[in-house]
């Protein structure tokens, strides 16, 4: 069959293409490739500065930017020969390692230090700090940036409805109110916790050789001082520099990333699910799409379909950031090779993850508080304010207040008048009764509003 999003055997080259772009060129194979060319290109420099390697030798600026236009200009043609070579190879570094051989081996300045690509590698070194690259820059450039646009929209939401009343439902039944932007504050809190620990994650890499150790380079350069020259390379990548490793860098800082990022998936596929109840329950309207179709027969059904999408893919996320979290820091001995196919799934969770948060931000564009609908479940919930009168009458010492209370209320059918005839019994003083008298299920919600416009 011929390449097509109708085609594709996944729906994220298929039919989410469009909603994952800004990850294809991170996590693609050309993103892979890219990464390990622009390592090999600054480790190479990194080695002509070192003044005890004379073999290699300084560069000028013009050799200098010949290699770092290799890497900053890399092409779908670059990946394509790598490809072209990696047939003959079988081996995708060493394919990257030829290239770079091959387009300097001609230049006048740069063909002596043909030999110093990939130096004392391990391609491991290579790898680890081109999927620590990838990693940082997928976070940074596009899930923080759509964390924020999610986290604002809710925020705005929590504002404007900081003041709407709405019913709890501990249990799924009637409980104490709160308003609609109360709860809304409480996922943005929950998400800004999510993203201070996403974003606070470190990425570490390592250039040490075949097991960790330097074998190779102190063989060749014993006068260089080589953990010193790795930690300088690395976190010149903006990454954190990892000593202690074996041939592969552990990828534990890939499992904490992993934790961090399937929290907040989870935070928000609580969300998606109270939000789908609250339009069953009438609490919230759709916004109707011209031409849209709710169901296949039934024409009236407008569905929460953005939400179910949303959950459906921050569900398949979470199981694969779980496998990440749990396999990865696995390797036996000394490096096995299991963790190599799966670190290219990388950008499949990402990738589900940005799908999800573009639904529940499509979906949170078409919602409107049905506030006529969420006031009348609260009048006929004349029951919720049997906790604050039961908890005044215990200030003041009145019997068993939480067993009248119950009697009263557990499983009957409670409405204004019998609630406010149980209070103009009580002996309480008479001001604290006629603000019990004053008290309704939309005005008992204690400090909801304030905490909500505080968010």
């Amino acid at each position: 069959m011929s390449h097509s999003t109708l085609t594709a055997l996944s729906p994220l080259d298929g039919r989410y293409a469009g909603k994952v772009e800004a990850l294809r060129p991170i996590f693609s194979e050309f993103g892979l490739m890219h990464r390990r060319v622009l390592v090999e290109v600054r480790w190479l420099l990194a080695l002509t500065e070192e003044k005890a390697i004379a073999e290699v030798g300084a560069l000028t600026s013009a050799g200098r930017h010949y290699l770092l236009t290799l890497a900053e200009g890399f092409s779908l043609q670059d990946a394509e020969r790598i490809k072209a070579i990696e047939a003959t190879t079988n081996h995708d570094v060493k394919a990257v390692e030829y290239f770079l051989k091959e387009r300097i081996g001609n230049h006048a300045e740069l063909a002596r230090a043909k030999e110093f690509v990939h130096f004392a590698c391990t391609s491991e070194d290579i790898n680890n700090l081109a999927y620590a690259l990838m990693l940082r820059d997928a976070r940074d450039s596009v899930l923080l940036p759509t964390l924020d646009k999610l986290i604002a929209t809710l925020r705005q939401m929590a504002h404007a409805l900081a003041t709407q009343p709405m019913l709890s439902r501990t249990h799924g039944q009637t409980a104490s109110p709160t308003t609609v932007g109360k709860e809304i504050a409480n996922v943005v809190a929950r998400l800004q916790r999510q993203r201070v620990q996403i974003a606070a994650v470190e990425l570490a890499g390592k250039i040490n050789g075949a097991v960790g150790n330097y074998n190779a380079h102190v063989v060749a350069c014993p006068e260089i001082d080589w953990p010193a020259v790795s930690k300088r390379f690395v976190e010149a990548l903006g990454l954190a520099w990892n000593p202690y490793t074996t041939q592969i860098e552990p990828h534990d800082g890939i499992a904490e990333l992993s934790d961090a990022v399937r929290r907040a998936n989870t935070v928000l596929i609580d969300f998606c699910r109270d939000v789908w109840g609250y339009v069953s329950l009438g609490y919230f309207r759709q916004a109707l799409r011209p031409g849209e179709v709710g169901s296949s027969t039934m024409p009236h059904k407008v569905n929460p379909i953005d939400f179910e999408n949303a959950e459906g893919n921050f569900g398949i996320a979470n199981a694969l950031f779980v496998h990440f979290a749990q396999k990865l820091p696995i390797s036996r001995w000394q490096r096995d090779l299991t963790d190599s196919t799966v670190l290219r799934a990388l950008g499949t969770a990402f990738g589900h993850t940005q799908i999800a948060l573009d639904a529940l931000l499509r979906g949170l564009a078409k919602l409107s508080a049905n506030a006529a609908r969420i006031d009348a479940d609260l009048d006929a919930s004349w029951e919720v304010l049997a906790e604050a009168v039961q908890t005044v009458m215990r200030r003041y010492d009145l019997p068993e207040p939480y067993e009248q209370l119950k009697a009263l209320t557990r499983g009957q059918g409670i409405t204004r008048e019998s609630m406010r005839g149980f209070i103009a019994g009580l002996a309480l003083p008479e001001d604290v009764k006629q603000r019990l008298l004053a008290l309704t299920p939309a005005s008992y919600i204690g400090q909801a509003s304030r905490l909500a416009a505080e968010i």
